[in-house]
């Protein structure tokens, strides 16, 4: 397989599983295709690689800044923003964690929170409702508080924890 094969092939497949990390497949790709970049790209460099429009590309750079993944670049003596990825997987993986559970796990567990401190008027469906929100609500807890003592063990975070639950 030449370069230029194996390159779309990676983007295509980091794309795909961009559905995995909770993004979009042009985000996944504008991404991997920063990882892969011995270099910063600008905007341009993304659109004509990719062949995605100028806004698809702003939109989804602009929301892997918030996430942190990217980063902008200035390179002295261009006019142009340049962008980067981290390189590091470990460190990529532990960012992409992080923030999952800020944008999706904890605002679940203060919606089961909310709802298995409903008033108990007595009856059997009440009861039922507030002992399944908090034995969820419970489980929702247990699992963020295992991932953010993984994702703070900074060397190696994923492979170490993964073998401690395997041991």
């Amino acid at each position: 397989m030449e370069y230029q094969e194996a390159k779309e092939k990676f983007i295509s497949t980091w794309g795909s599983l961009g559905s995995l990390w909770g993004i979009n497949k042009a985000m996944a790709q504008i991404q991997a295709l920063l990882f892969i970049s011995t270099h910063p790209l600008s905007m341009e460099d993304i659109m004509e690689d990719l062949k995605i429009s100028r806004g698809n590309t702003s939109m989804n750079l602009r929301q892997l800044m918030d996430w942190g993944i990217v980063t902008k670049v200035l390179i002295s003596g261009e006019r142009k923003e340049f962008f980067t990825t981290e390189k590091d997987v470990q460190e990529l993986a532990r960012t992409v964690a992080k923030e999952r559970s800020r944008r999706e796990i904890r605002p679940v567990i203060k919606v089961l929170e909310e709802v298995s401190t409903i008033k108990d008027d007595g009856t059997e469906k009440t009861k039922e409702l507030i002992k399944q929100t908090k034995a969820l609500n419970q489980l929702t807890q247990d699992l963020d508080t295992l991932m953010n003592k993984m994702v703070n063990q900074k060397q190696n975070w994923l492979t170490k924890s993964v073998l401690k639950l395997m041991t």
